[in-house]
């Protein structure tokens, strides 16, 4: 009886990590979509497109959703660790140019696959990523930095205080007497 409890506990574990795994990756992707899709605005308006077509939005969108996995994957490979004697900036500035790094492989990755099924060589594909121009990817690695540090700030805030104090913070709480 005590080995079917523990499968129960096992899958009951499995289901709720599964779950928590689904809302952050769709907390992520509308946290990132805010921004890619405000890019894509920016970007629209500053080549005077007109109308603009809402098309790039939707692509801003998959981007968020792909780029949302390769940052909860490059968690899963190095995951976010705060020291209270370094604080939170110190600990996570290092942490924030390996996710860097591990997206922006990623996304090379898949400029080498996307090549790949259109019929192309995977080498030279993934060679092309950002037009194959060093500074476009430090312009991309850059952008991405600003928009993810604040998103690792507050998985080191929730790390050292709690995801409900933070929440309770930010959103307040229906526990907490106002004075």
């Amino acid at each position: 009886m005590n080995n079917v409890s523990n499968v129960n506990l096992a899958k009951s574990t499995f289901k709720e990590k599964l779950v928590d795994e689904a809302k952050k990756a769709f907390v992520l992707t509308l946290y990132l979509g805010t921004w890619f899709c405000a890019l894509a605005f920016l970007a629209a308006t500053l080549l005077d497109e007109r109308p603009i077509p809402l098309s790039i939005f939707g692509f801003a969108l998959i981007k968020a959703g792909i780029t949302a996995k390769f940052l909860l994957i490059g968690q899963a490979i190095y995951p976010i660790t705060v020291d209270k004697t370094h604080g939170i900036v110190r600990s996570l500035l290092v942490e924030s140019l390996i996710y860097i790094a591990i997206v922006l492989g990623l996304n090379y990755l898949e400029a080498g696959i996307d090549g790949v099924l259109h019929g192309k060589n995977f080498l030279v594909s993934m060679t092309a990523f950002g037009q194959a121009d060093p500074l476009k990817i430090v312009a991309f690695s850059f952008v991405y930095w600003l928009i993810i540090w604040p998103y690792l700030m507050l998985a080191g805030m929730q790390l050292l205080l709690g995801k409900e104090h933070i929440w309770s913070l930010f959103f307040g709480s229906k526990n907490l007497s106002s004075n």
